[in-house]
């Protein structure tokens, strides 16, 4: 099935639209609203506990419609997923590239900035945060389903930051970088996904809520993390 593209962040390139009639509620939206419901829908129960019917319902359109534009229901997760993590992506890459215009030396912790960046924006919408319990389920999937999905929307840009990374950290070796890399991934990862362990572990002392505190946090932790002795005998 053809897929009717259109330039990064131009809105509706994962809309697949190519079959023949134009089923009744299709209006400007409709593909938003579908996108939205399922975001939610997925975030809840993940892919596989997902049903088209679940997300119809919530969005208020029929099933048909969800096909007419998305094809099936990996189509509507892939799109679910492509929208938001295409968009932490290009913010990403934005960001380096203005580290490396300015000119000068830049510093670990500018780098860790520009990488979490998009990502604690996004969180402070609801869409966002949806977004974010939905990619923490992503390493539940099956691997023919997330694999392929985390590459599309990240791959560029993370290999991106672990050159600059290489760089700005010359006493590692590309071994160390990739695995800080990896555990910098995993740690933002559980601390921006709301699961409520910390409001458990510090009630009133600590507020994942709060942007500049989670976002100082873990700028501080991945920071200190990438700065420390390498473990595989230094840069190479």
């Amino acid at each position: 099935m053809a897929e009717a593209k259109s330039p990064p962040g131009g809105g509706k390139s994962w809309i697949k639209r190519d079959r023949p009639g134009r089923p009744e509620g299709v209006g400007d939206n409709t593909a938003e609203r579908i996108l939205d419901a399922a975001e939610e829908v997925f975030s809840e129960t993940g892919y596989s506990g997902a049903t088209l019917r679940v997300v119809a319902s919530r969005a208020a359109v029929t099933q048909a419609l969800i096909n007419y534009y998305f094809g099936s229901k990996y189509g509507l997760y892939e799109a679910v997923f492509i929208r938001r993590g295409r968009l932490i992506s290009d913010g990403r890459v934005a960001r380096l590239n203005e580290l490396k215009q300015r000119g000068g030396d830049i510093g670990v912790s500018e780098v860790v900035r520009a990488f979490l960046a998009p990502t604690i924006a996004l969180r402070e919408t609801p869409g966002g945060r949806r977004f974010l319990r939905l990619q923490a389920r992503l390493h539940t999937e099956p691997a023919e389903i997330s694999y392929k999905l985390r590459n599309e929307a990240y791959d560029a840009s993370t290999r991106a930051y672990v050159d600059m990374l290489a760089k700005v950290c010359p006493q590692l070796s590309r071994k160390d970088v990739n695995w800080r890399m990896a555990l910098m991934i995993g740690a933002y990862m559980y601390a921006f996904s709301d699961t409520h362990r910390l409001e458990q572990l510090a009630p009133d002392v600590c507020d994942p809520n709060d942007t500049d505190e989670i976002f100082e946090q873990i700028t501080a932790f991945v920071t200190a993390g990438l700065m420390a002795p390498s473990v595989d005998g230094g840069g190479a």
